[in-house]
């Protein structure tokens, strides 16, 4: 029995193993508790090892390429439709593998383990920024239920709790003054945390080589750098910019049948919070491109004159994402004299 591809079905405390030899035939089945799947693996003659790119999938993939091992992650979508009748981990484990094999199946790279660190601290940070947010919210229905109507932005909801925090305002009960200063305290706390990883992702950002060579394209700041040098690495994984961006969902969905083609929205696929992120850097700096005579500026007002804001704001991002991956392949800063987008 010669197995040649070995698919994994990760699970929390039992994986599922299924082995296929050259001709795509299931020889091995297997299940096993997740602390054994790497001395069973690490037995085995070099092999392809695939797995669906989730929790743990990265730290395993490691392991198992310093075995000697070839190792393929993919994105779980792509699995599923080669999911044979009924849905169970077994199946699911075959279905890994065979996908494996097809010439056509896109693959994730196995992050180091120095991505994954960066990339927890910004998972971390977006929860901290999310907490915020809904604190945020709190406060403005609690003032709301007192009538008292703040305008939008988070500078003015501070400077007007600011304001009840040292008058004695009779809309606000003595209770409910404590409870807001409560708050606010909180607040507070929230946004020193906040700004420590700030700092931190600056240091990062000054460090690393790639990172500082993002950090030289308009709207990508220390954060974005950061986080895109922990998820994609070099981009080695895309053959164009436009590939990165649709990765990120920056580019329209097609809904194209009978060879009459139809955009719609964005296809919001990818990282999340990366292409947030990405959207908010390029919203920021859309008023400085505009302002500039680059091929980049051009291209931004000539788009802003057909398409709503924002449009214009998510087509920059996208745009971003394609010189990003510029930037990435060929070792050099942004260069906004030459840089088409």
């Amino acid at each position: 029995m010669t197995i040649v591809v070995l698919g994994i079905d990760l699970g929390k405390n039992v994986c599922s193993l299924a082995g296929l030899d050259e001709t795509g035939a299931v020889v091995l089945r297997r299940r096993m508790k997740r602390e054994g799947v790497i001395d069973f693996v690490a037995k085995m003659p070099a092999l392809i090892v695939a797995m669906e790119a989730c929790c743990g999938a990265h730290h395993l993939g490691r392991v198992l390429a310093g075995k000697g091992h070839t190792i393929r992650l993919m994105s779980p979508e792509y699995v599923r439709p080669y999911v044979k009748a009924n849905k169970n981990d077994d199946h699911d484990a075959a279905a890994i593998a065979e996908a494996a094999t097809r010439p056509t199946m896109r693959f994730v790279p196995v992050k180091s383990e120095e991505q994954s660190d960066i990339q927890s601290l910004h998972r971390a940070r977006s929860r901290l920024v999310s907490e915020r947010t809904a604190l945020i919210n709190h406060l403005r229905a609690l003032l709301l239920e007192r009538g008292i109507v703040v305008a939008q932005g988070r500078r003015k909801l501070e400077d007007t709790l600011g304001v009840f925090a040292d008058e004695d305002d009779g809309r606000l009960s003595p209770r409910i003054r404590r409870l807001v200063e409560d708050l606010r305290a909180e607040w507070r706390g929230l946004d020193e945390r906040i700004a420590a990883f700030d700092a931190e992702f600056l240091a990062m950002a000054r460090e690393d080589a790639l990172a500082r060579r993002l950090s030289t394209i308009p709207g990508i700041g220390p954060i974005n750098a950061t986080a895109l040098v922990a998820a994609v690495g070099t981009a080695q994984s895309f053959g164009r910019g436009r590939d990165l961006a649709a990765w990120l969902g920056l580019v329209p969905r097609q809904a194209t049948t009978g060879g009459r083609p139809k955009l719609l929205g964005i296809s919001k696929r990818g990282n999340r919070q990366l292409r947030a992120n990405l959207i908010h850097g390029a919203r920021a700096v859309l008023p400085r491109v505009l302002a500039q005579d680059t091929p980049l500026g051009r291209w931004a007002r000539s788009l802003s004159t057909r398409a709503h804001k924002n449009i214009v704001v998510v087509a920059l991002a996208a745009k971003l994402a394609r010189i990003a991956w510029a930037v990435l392949h060929t070792e050099r800063s942004f260069d906004p004299a030459i840089a088409a987008g």
